[in-house]
């Protein structure tokens, strides 16, 4: 990573971190950024099954069960994170009941940051049956590497005093050290297929794209003056199971 790339990345990431620590620290904003990352962390479940069943036929049985690992943890992570929404008389909306216009059409296309993360690859190269490897491997890795810092950052501005923020800490904790493993099972995934100078090449290109996400993520919140679309709505209390949060 060159230097300038660097400065990028750590400003990037200052500025992350005090917007998402905010809005998770405001009751107010607090729900739609818990919805957000529900639906982050349930919508790859699918994404990493179908992987890890491809891997296994293709006869790598020790990425299979990685796969399988990280897509039962996503669950789980869905979970601690539905259960924190009930906590708060809230929950997702499901937008496929929704009914089809224009804006929300437009709503669905791919993020900007992830129209610059994956820019130049098609979404059909994208696919689980056909995704090169080496792509899902350093992209995911960064991605899962700097989620453990920014799970972990999250969840240290949460108050310990209160009960239900406090369950949320603990839960975020957690999926910072699930997190944490991904990043090294991926890594540990690439230098099982290429050699360290290969790897650390792979690893500056997504870190540089990573880098030029953040920047068009940060520059379509300024455009939006911070507002952000809402992902959830009302729902009655339910009980869910509070070990959740510390498995």
């Amino acid at each position: 990573m060159n230097f300038l790339t660097h400065i990028l990345h750590l400003a990037g990431s200052g500025v992350f971190a005090y917007y998402s620590a905010a809005q998770i620290r405001d009751l107010k904003t607090r729900p739609n950024i818990l919805a957000g990352f529900q639906l982050a962390e349930s919508g790859s479940v699918p994404f990493l099954s179908a992987l890890g069943d491809r891997a296994a036929t293709e006869g790598d049985t020790w990425l299979a069960e990685k796969l399988a690992k990280h897509a039962s943890d996503e669950t789980r992570h869905g979970k601690i994170f539905a259960h924190a929404l009930q906590q708060l008389d809230k929950q997702v909306i499901d937008f496929k009941r929704q009914p089809q216009t224009p804006s929300t059409k437009k709503s669905q296309q791919r993020s900007p940051f992830f129209a610059a993360f994956f820019e130049g690859y098609p979404q059909e190269q994208l696919k689980p049956a056909v995704i090169d490897w080496d792509v899902f491997m350093a992209s995911t890795f960064i991605l899962e590497l700097d989620a453990s810092k920014d799970f972990a950052r999250m969840a240290k501005v949460l108050p310990d005093n209160e009960p239900t923020a406090r369950n949320l800490k603990l839960g975020m904790l957690n999926i910072a050290e699930d997190e944490t493993g991904h990043a090294a099972y991926l890594y540990e995934a690439m230098m099982r297929r290429m050699s360290a100078i290969e790897v650390q090449k792979l690893v500056d290109m997504w870190r540089t794209r990573k880098v030029n996400a953040v920047l068009a993520m940060v520059g379509g919140i300024l455009q939006r003056n911070g507002e952000t679309r809402s992902l959830v709505q009302d729902s009655a209390p339910s009980e869910i199971d509070s070990e959740l949060v510390a498995t």
